[in-house]
């Protein structure tokens, strides 16, 4: 074993002769091993919010997303998109026509989106999971039925249940010209809700019609305002993108669902970001509490400072029985807290000890998902901070080592 390592090992388990010593060291230890913990579980709590979110987009979003460059629409009955529709790797393929709306239920009225989309759209066998009342139904004995998301059905008091009221939609009137009835500029249909959805404030705020009833509304009777794809188990996403995007032309944008959703994905990783680099400030504070522990540590080892240079040890010796002295502390503070806060996780994800306060619906503990990339940047973040501590502490540790001499 390495003499230093071994000097530095004896000191770290050995009672000193000042006791507050001990206890500088504890608290040392005890700072690294609360950082690191409250880093892991922090991290991964992080992670599972990320996980339930984009889930819940995943849900809703399709995988691959086609517009037009140019323009609100597009002639979808190409040969290219008949061809397309076609490909045996596509599950489902969603015609869809979207656009701002007036919506009035009662004696309230709402601006929200209608989506009108092809019937593909109901393969999508996790569009269940996101209703709360009602079912998602947009067809049943020839008539029409819309899904409403849950900003609108809040906003307007949209009540399932009622069979008789009905979810008016105006929209503008493509020829329309001046008249003394505002109403005459309008095209207004109305429609029964047969549900209501959940998802994220962006999404909430739509109207799900069938494409028929949008087009009729909108007076569109070709045109699409996108064409949204989902594929077969096992097919590799990035690649058939990429296929779509040289065939399509230039006159297209193709979206996987991270381009849909970028300031999702932004605002989720600055804020993981974030937090990480406060804790990490937390963290410095209490492995630099190690200088502090170390400096008295070397006052009460004085004489054996003095003893061992006698013996021939040089600077670099003394320097490193101090420096192993602060890795040791902050590696084991480290690894105990990084164990203690995996235990914590698994029991959150097993167990859900701490809930959610509020009316959620959609989870009722704190989502946790343990990715091991995180053990290690914890580790190798206080890793890199002990070095730089104990570093400093092994630097002071030699400072009038002549002097030290000269008292024994």
């Amino acid at each position: 074993m390495n003499t230093a390592v071994y000097i530095a090992k004896r000191y770290l388990f050995s009672r000193k002769k000042v006791h507050a010593i001990n206890i500088i060291s504890g608290i040392s230890m005890l700072g690294v091993f609360v950082g690191s913990a409250a880093l892991i579980i922090i991290l991964s709590v992080f992670n599972g919010f990320e996980k339930v979110i984009l889930s819940l987009y995943s849900n809703f979003s399709p995988e691959v997303k086609i517009e037009a460059k140019l323009g609100k629409t597009f002639n979808p009955n190409t040969p290219y998109f008949v061809s397309l529709k076609n490909d045996k790797r596509i599950f489902s393929y969603t015609q869809v026509l979207q656009e701002k709306v007036l919506l009035r239920y009662g004696n309230k009225q709402f601006i929200g989106t209608i989506k009108g989309v092809s019937d593909d759209f109901l393969k999508n066998p996790r569009l269940d999971s996101t209703i709360l009342n009602g079912s998602f139904t947009l067809k049943a004995g020839g008539k029409d039925y819309a899904v409403v998301g849950a900003t609108i059905q809040a906003s307007l008091g949209v009540n399932i249940d009622d069979a008789i009221a009905q979810l008016q939609v105006y929209s503008p009137r493509r020829s329309a010209s001046a008249s003394s009835n505002p109403l005459n500029e309008f095209v207004v249909q109305s429609i029964s809700p047969s549900g209501v959805f959940a998802i994220q404030q962006d999404f909430d705020d739509i109207v799900v019609a069938p494409l028929s009833f949008t087009r009729d509304l909108l007076d569109e009777p070709d045109q699409v305002s996108s064409v949204e794809l989902n594929f077969n188990k096992g097919v590799n996403i990035e690649k058939v993108k990429e296929e779509i995007e040289k065939s399509a032309g230039s006159s297209f944008v193709v979206k996987n669902r991270v381009q849909q959703n970028t300031e999702l994905y932004k605002t989720l990783n600055y804020e993981r970001w974030s937090v990480f680099m406060i804790l990490t400030f937390v963290l410095i504070i209490a492995v630099f509490n190690i200088i502090g522990s170390l400096t008295m540590l070397v006052i009460d080892k004085r004489k054996d400072i003095a003893i061992l240079t006698s013996l021939g040890a040089g600077k670099r010796l003394i320097q490193g029985v101090f420096f192993f002295e602060g890795m040791m502390i902050s590696v084991l503070g480290c690894v105990a807290g990084i164990i203690v806060g995996l235990i914590f996780c698994i029991l959150q994800q097993q167990f859900g000890l701490i809930k959610i306060n509020g009316s959620l619906t959609v989870i009722d503990a704190y989502p946790i998902d343990i990715k091991p990339g995180d053990f290690l940047l914890v580790f190798l973040t206080v890793l890199g901070i002990a070095v730089i501590a104990s570093g400093i502490s092994a630097r002071l540790s030699v400072k009038g080592l002549s002097d030290l001499k000269q008292d024994l």
